[in-house]
């Protein structure tokens, strides 16, 4: 399969892994009325994009990149140790621990689907490095690299779900025009292709080396705040 067709499948809301019950903190948002149209939207994922959106993409391109160089190796610990790095330096960047449990169902679930998709050694070694579940990005990362793609294409696809899956989740929470909150993801076009180029340029020598401390760490307090109240809130739509 060729990767820019890899990258159309792991863009999809429809794959297989659990993606499409999430709605990355809008449907709090919608309960707390800070989200109540396009307008309230269309800030909402451009600053879900440059905070989120961004570590996301770099997590997910440092991932794909590791995993591409995951071969054989003298001692196949030194593999596992590294995927515990990453994943913990995803860890380190989810501040709400909503957030990490989240990031973990939803990586453990695309993990799954893609080892029967793309079989790897790269993602059985993830499975046994992280067997609660990886972070959701650095779980996309490896089966991007394992389906073929570049570091920029998994960073492209970590971006884009990072939008993707809140705008859906507002069309069926608040009954919004389905084609006006698409025009709100092409208007993002320039943005995502930014946050999947600034995601490359953050993997640096240090980054290749498996020292991933350097990778953008953007927080995002009011996201932190509503994936909390969404887990206290007993009606709700979305798993978070």
């Amino acid at each position: 399969m060729g990767a820019d067709a890899a990258l159309l499948l792991l863009a999809d809301s429809r794959l297989p892994a659990g993606g499409h019950a999430h709605s990355g903190g809008v449907e709090e948002a919608v309960r707390l009325g800070a989200v109540t149209g396009t307008g309230d939207l269309a800030r909402f994922l451009r600053g879900r994009l440059a905070t989120a959106g961004l570590v996301t993409a770099a997590l997910a391109a440092a991932a794909c990149e590791l995993a591409a160089a995951d071969g054989p190796a003298d001692d196949p610990a030194d593999g596992v140790e590294l995927w515990r790095r990453l994943d913990a330096e995803a860890d380190a960047r989810t501040a709400s621990p909503a957030q990490r449990e989240a990031a973990r169902t939803q990586g453990r679930l695309l993990l799954r689907t893609a080892r029967r998709m793309w079989p790897s050694a790269a993602l059985d070694t993830l499975a046994r490095a992280v067997p609660e579940g990886p972070h959701h990005p650095v779980a996309l990362g490896a089966a991007g690299a394992s389906a073929g793609c570049t570091p920029r294409q998994a960073a492209l696809a970590a971006a884009y779900t990072s939008v993707s899956g809140p705008a859906t989740a507002a069309v069926r929470l608040l009954g919004l025009d389905p084609v006006t909150v698409h025009r709100l993801l092409a208007d993002l076009a320039p943005a995502l292709d930014d946050a999947a180029h600034a995601a490359c340029a953050s993997l640096g020598d240090a980054a290749r080396q498996g020292r991933w401390h350097a990778l953008p760490g953007h927080s995002a307090p009011a996201l932190d705040l509503l994936a909390e109240g969404h887990l206290a809130n007993p009606m709700k739509l979305f798993v978070s």
